[in-house]
Formats: C-alpha cells, structure tokens, sequence
C-alpha cells in the first residue's frame, strides 16, 4: 500500500513540476516548439516517466537533472532574446520555400525538404496548385506560411514592389540577404535610416520595409 501512495505522491510531485516548467518556458503553440523546447520535453517526460516507475530510486536524483534542465533552458531562452546569432544558431532561420512564384531547390535541399513535404502542407492550407503561391515560408517551428498570389487587377493597382515584408535589421544587425532580395543595399538602408532620423544600426531593434514604407522600432537597450 506505501508502494502505491509513494507512485501517487512521485506523479502529483512532477506534474506540478512540469508545468511550473512549461510556464517558465513562455506561452508557445505545441506546433511553435523550437528544437530546443521539443529537446527539453522529451528530456522531462522521459526523466519523469523513470522517477514514476523506479520508486526505489531517491527522488533527489530525479529532481537534480530536472532543476538543471530548467536552468540551462532559462538561460539559453535569455541568451536567445539578447542575440540574434544565438537566436540563429539554436532556432535556425525560416526558409523562403516559394519565391515570387519560382520554388527555390537549393532551399529546399538545405533543409532536407522534399516536394512531398511541400505538397502536402500547401493541402493542408486548401491550395491545390502551387502555381496559386506567390509566396511560401517554411519557419523553425516547420511550419508552412503561405501567402497566394493576387489577382491580376489587384496586382496592377499596387506599387511595384511586390514583395512580402522583410526585415531589414534585427537587433541591431543588418540582414544582407533580406536587403539582397529587394535588389538595396546596406549604403541605401543607412541612408534612409539618416533621412527618417532613426538612431544608428545598432540602436535600432527591428526594422522592416514594404512598398515604400519603414516600420521601425528602437532598441530598449541602455
């Protein structure tokens, strides 16, 4: 009878655990997870799974790699929000699949993304045709984001750029490749930034440019 109250005591311990855990972690979509949140839940279920069954075991030994699970994951969550690279490095990038209507292969090679894969998402999204897509981005949660072409008569009343909003810097770093696909420059960007009497690069958080128009958010960094 202690044997199974021990089990009952080891479950409600780590279920208050776990989602103290996931609290910490922020408010995310089970879909939004990034690699190291998916690592880390994998880690806790499986930890918590052997503390449960093996009540031999002294608890402490479960609840020391669990506390510095937690830690670790605190603080590349900190890391994360204070650098970009960081950010990059543990998340990666999200990966412009679709491109003005052209696939891009050598995208979808890098990511180890078939045209199964492709095909099966844009369903998903109810296009039947990729020649519908003007645009489709596969992000670091995996997930597709889709953005259809307009109609011819829509396309013609909008300015030539008809691009989908890039960002231009992110916390303070130049994006070159975003510049790269709206045919600028980091001279042109600096430039415009100067006109609009924005702080200097690295003094601006996010900066994004779509049909002629800046949206711009300065640093809260002191």
């Amino acid at each position: 009878m202690a044997h199974h109250w021990e089990i009952l005591f080891r479950s409600v311990l780590l279920y208050l655990l776990i989602i103290v855990t996931f609290r910490l972690m922020g408010k995310r979509e089970v879909g939004e997870l990034s690699v190291i949140d998916l690592v880390v839940t994998i880690m806790l279920a499986e930890i918590a799974s052997m503390a449960i069954e093996n009540t031999k075991d002294h608890l402490i030994h479960t609840l020391i790699p669990i506390i510095a699970i937690v830690a670790l994951q605190i603080l590349f969550a900190y890391i994360s929000l204070k650098s970009k690279r960081f950010r990059d490095l543990i998340d990666g990038r999200p990966s412009i699949i679709i491109n003005k209507g052209t696939i891009d292969e050598k995208a979808m090679k890098k990511q180890r993304y078939n045209f199964d894969d492709l095909l099966v998402q844009l369903r998903e999204k109810n296009i039947r045709n990729i020649s519908d897509v003007e645009f489709a981005i596969l992000e670091t949660s995996g997930k597709l984001s889709v953005f259809k072409k307009e109609p011819q008569q829509a396309k013609k009343k909008k300015s030539n750029q008809g691009d989908i909003t890039m960002p231009l810097i992110i916390d303070g770093f130049i994006q070159e490749e975003n510049l790269k696909r709206i045919n600028k420059t980091s001279s042109w960007l600096k430039q415009e930034l100067k006109k609009l009497g924005a702080p200097q690069i690295e003094g601006v958080s996010f900066c994004s440019y779509d049909k002629g128009e800046f949206y711009i958010d300065k640093s809260d960094k002191k």
